[in-house]
């Protein structure tokens, strides 16, 4: 117990410690301004070059959304996600080491030069996030936190990082095991982080890029405004599952672009009684008034 004990507070501090250094010294490996760099970027996109012109600079719940974006990138680990997920991972490797396993890698490719590292990387863990999220649309009790990031009705960069914290747990949870099989060789991963930080703010940005050809790689802001249109094609719980890449909606059958969508209604049925401040949202799917089934 008390290695565990040890293993929380090391967690919190550590992490604490990470984030000062993030703030207080910018360098190119620091995410803390790689996410303000990028997000001052795709904003400007946004005011520059507007699909939807009547949009104001600070469009509807510009600010709830920034606050969302901080949150959920930094906030939470630092009050207690981080400490609480290493002790996770140490009592999980504990339990293997009851069936003699101590050793997770099945596959090892640090061998591999760094791109394709990266490649695989990219392609396993974005495969393994368009599941999770076809799961949040499916299971009832998932949509509930889901349905923070679906309340969204103006389509902006921050929107990209506004979404419940339990997803970051459910996440993390599911593609921990297949990813910890893959014996990467690469100890930082900011390149591929950066890069997804970068397709995920375009795809929630109000501007119209479909990447041509490549779009039936990657996700673009067209194909993500179905994802979040109210109006869903009859049977469907959802389409445009996609994350990073758009191939697998694609391959699975789960591709919908009937037109542009840049005036389709977003949101989900009955989201005008969905509250509106971050407190109320993030325990909105705790709160019993609300515990009766709402359609998307």
């Amino acid at each position: 117990m008390e290695k565990y004990f040890q293993t929380f507070v090391n967690g919190y501090y550590g992490y604490w410690e990470y984030l000062k250094s993030e703030v207080l010294y910018p360098s190119w490996g620091n995410y803390f301004y790689w996410l303000i760099g990028l997000s001052l970027l795709v904003w400007s996109l946004e005011i520059l070059f507007p699909w939807r012109k009547d949009r104001p600079f600070f469009r509807e719940d510009f600010w709830l959304d920034g606050f969302y974006m901080f949150f959920n990138f930094f906030l939470f680990s630092l009050v207690g996600y981080n400490a609480i997920s290493n002790v996770g991972v140490e009592l999980f490797n504990d339990f293997l080491g009851l069936f003699g396993i101590t050793n997770l890698v099945a596959i090892e490719v640090n061998s591999w030069p760094v791109a394709f590292q990266l490649l695989l990387m990219l392609v396993v863990a974005d495969f393994i996030q368009w599941n999770v999220h076809r799961l949040l649309h499916r299971v009832p009790w998932l949509w509930e936190f889901h349905k923070v990031h679906h309340s969204v009705h103006q389509m902006g960069f921050a929107a990209h990082l506004r979404y419940h914290w339990m997803e970051t747990i459910v996440y993390k949870s599911l593609q921990y095991i297949p990813l910890a099989m893959i014996g990467f060789g690469l100890d930082d991963f900011i390149l591929l982080h950066i890069f997804t930080i970068l397709i995920g703010h375009l795809n929630h940005a109000n501007v119209k890029i479909t990447y041509g050809p490549f779009k039936y790689l990657l996700n673009n802001p067209v194909m993500h405004t179905w994802h979040h249109a109210k109006k869903l094609p009859e049977g469907s719980y959802g389409v445009n599952f996609g994350i990073t890449l758009s191939v697998w909606d694609y391959i699975f059958g789960s591709a919908y672009i009937p037109n542009s969508g840049k005036d389709e209604p977003l949101g989900f049925d009955h989201d005008e009684e969905f509250p509106t401040t971050f407190w109320a949202q993030i325990t909105y799917p705790w709160s019993r008034k609300n515990h009766k089934s709402l359609k998307h």
